[in-house]
């Protein structure tokens, strides 16, 4: 790639970066009142917290967003490098040819040839249709239908192969995801009744949103009989029985046999816990952000009373460190009066969250990250783990293995926790990560039986609104419309991380955010070296999960699609 491209993009980046901190000084400067009152200790109300700080942080990011995706950007953006690297190419081979082989040339060679195919495309449609013209003029109709094919077919390419596209594709070449493990090489040891079984389950129009109307979440954009479904044949792929009472009881029984917890399924006096997502809360009312989808908290607390046979009464909805919002609650209280919702705060008919202390002990020094985990999971003798599908800042996604973050006493204000070794080494080395902790952890991914991530809308950032709509296949700028679920921790997370990772390759902090999960599934002799033992009783973890990722987009497959013995096994419910 050539140096001037690269400062191309990187000098767009710091003005959008510039614009962006224009645009926090302007609206702190020009607020009328008291600038503390911005801060989000001073919003009490609804209205109040749209004057949060995090609020006009995504209200400014939009905007830059909103810019930076504008099609005069992409055009600019695309022959601003299209130039440059022809430029470098020509500089650099035609003097010496066999520096065509270099790398930095062969990473330019693509972005070169997608804009002189778009400029001969261009040319050449003007070329034959003046030509075609000329003939047509002349009578000679023969050569001008022949030039009338040749305009139509460069039009044919321009439309296909319009500056927007090649625009996408040439920011995936200038910036490819890195992941420390390669295309089908599964590490680690799989879990489940059908082990290292992920199911991904895509029905379209469960979701429907028309990105401006109203909320995201509302019933009127959302099918609920389609969630109810997706539910309903997660469990049966799952599990192999298709009856959803008996796949239930055969996810119980795997899980307490794995546990040593006895050959049996559900015991009526048993309790279970979700842990939901609901990070972009603020308070009980409704948040316009990305947060779990009611729809499927619903269908899943459903399926678990009528076909799971486990009481109102001994079931739990938790996020300990955020707050339950109304419509979620209102959706499930009212057919589900007995089922227990707990967040951060309580009132209004959710419970407050009580924590253990000390219970969370880290494998190295995490200075003063949370400890303390909640009463509602220490409690538990079943969890199930309901994360999103979107990307975060620092560490790439937030899938199954952040959400455990959600469990432990921190402050519902984000800014006063710490965040001690989420993210991965930058450079692709090898580094603790606390994520592995929770996961192989006896209260939190010890006592888990089912993990599913929630993809209905998915995101690429970690806050803000559902958005965008996911272009790759076979959403075809949809929304994904998909639910996941496994009883394989890294599994699952594996199969959400190549799906985010494909679909936005420049997402912030993505480059080797498969870090946690190599550590987790190689728990017992990690890459880093790590003695990873949570509980500090001396026993250390064996592996939490198999890990792999799939060979392509198109395709995704994993070893066990291809008829291998170890590694991940994708079952697509269409």
């Amino acid at each position: 790639m050539s140096v001037f491209s690269y400062i191309c993009v990187i000098r767009t980046q710091k003005a959008c970066d510039i614009k962006f901190k224009i645009a926090i000084f302007t609206t702190l400067y020009s607020y009328p009142g008291n600038k503390s009152e911005l801060l989000p200790e001073h919003a009490n109300s609804h209205q109040e917290n749209k004057h949060s700080m995090k609020h006009i942080f995504v209200s400014s990011a939009a905007s830059i967003k909103k810019m930076k995706e504008h099609r005069l950007f992409k055009k600019f953006s695309f022959f601003t490098l299209g130039i440059s690297t022809t430029i470098w190419f020509l500089i650099r081979v035609i003097p010496k040819p066999s520096r065509a082989a270099y790398p930095c040339m062969q990473a330019s060679a693509p972005i070169m040839s997608a804009f002189v195919l778009y400029l001969l495309s261009i040319t050449g449609g003007i070329t034959a249709w003046m030509k075609a013209k000329t003939f047509i003029k002349n009578r000679k109709y023969g050569y001008a239908a022949i030039f009338v094919v040749a305009a139509l077919v460069c039009a044919l390419t321009v439309a296909v192969q319009n500056s927007d596209t090649l625009y996408s594709q040439v920011k995936s070449v200038v910036n490819p995801t890195k992941m420390l493990m390669g295309s089908n090489a599964p590490v680690g040891t799989a879990k489940g009744i059908n082990p290292g079984r992920v199911v991904w389950v895509h029905n379209p129009g469960v979701s429907n949103w028309d990105g401006e109307t109203g909320f995201w979440f509302e019933d009127r954009w959302n099918s609920q009989e389609k969630a109810t479904n997706m539910v309903t044949n997660a469990l049966g792929n799952l599990t192999g029985d298709k009856n959803e009472k008996k796949a239930w009881a055969k996810l119980f029984t795997s899980f307490n046999k794995s546990g040593n917890r006895g050959n049996h399924g559900y015991i009526n006096t048993e309790k279970i816990a979700i842990k939901v997502n609901e990070n972009n809360t603020y308070s009980h009312n409704d948040s316009p952000e990305i947060n779990v989808s009611p729809q499927l908290v619903y269908a899943l607390v459903k399926s678990l009373v009528t076909q799971g046979g486990v009481p109102q009464n001994r079931i739990t909805v938790f996020d300990a460190s955020r707050f339950i919002t109304d419509y979620t609650f209102n959706k499930c209280h009212s057919e589900f009066p007995e089922v227990i919702f707990i967040d951060n705060i309580g009132g209004e008919g959710r419970t407050k969250s009580t924590y253990k202390s000390e219970a969370m002990h880290y494998s190295k020094d995490n200075g003063k990250l949370a400890r303390g985990l909640a009463t509602c999971a220490v409690e538990a003798d079943y969890l199930i783990n309901v994360a999103l599908l979107k990307g975060h800042v620092g560490q790439g996604v937030t899938l199954c293995g952040k959400n455990w973050y959600g469990a432990t006493d921190i402050n519902a204000d984000w800014r006063k926790n710490a965040h001690n070794n989420f993210d991965q080494d930058r450079n692709g080395g090898n580094k603790y990560v606390t994520f592995v902790d929770y996961m192989g952890h006896k209260d939190l991914g010890g006592k888990t039986m089912l993990y599913i991530i929630d993809g209905f809308y998915g995101a690429k950032a970690v806050n803000g609104l559902p958005k965008p709509m996911w272009k790759m296949k076979p959403f075809n700028g949809n929304w994904p419309c998909s639910l996941f679920a496994s009883q394989d921790p890294v599994a699952i997370d594996a199969v959400a991380l190549d799906f985010i990772s494909s679909e936005w390759p420049d997402a912030p902090d993505m480059n080797y955010a498969d870090g946690y999960l190599l550590e987790a599934a190689k728990a017992n002799n990690p890459p880093s070296g790590t003695t990873y033992d949570p509980e500090n009783d001396g026993i250390k973890l064996n592996s939490l999960g198999v890990l792999e990722h799939w060979n392509n987009a198109t395709s995704k497959q994993y070893s066990r699609n291809m008829g291998k013995k170890t590694g991940i096994e994708l079952v697509a419910v269409q």
